[in-house]
């Protein structure tokens, strides 16, 4: 069923709380959402990383200026 939102008339919060609303939503059952097989091949391969000692590991908030400074 095709569900259309006047995205160009929304303000930033009412398209926030939309999406809120939706995440909540899907939330309420979250085994009705299937991951992709892509995404248990990486897990797999970051559990291999971290069994072998391969992993690095930073403090979260160097993480986060580091992704902070490759945004444009």
């Amino acid at each position: 069923m095709p569900f259309n939102l006047p995205l160009k008339d929304m303000s930033l919060h009412e398209k926030l709380s939309a999406m809120e609303s939706l995440w909540e939503d899907l939330a309420r059952t979250p085994e009705a959402i299937e991951s992709p097989a892509w995404h248990k091949d990486i897990l797999d391969e970051r559990h291999r990383h971290v069994v072998e000692g391969t992993s690095q590991f930073i403090d979260w908030d160097i993480a986060k200026a580091n992704i902070r400074a490759k945004l444009p």
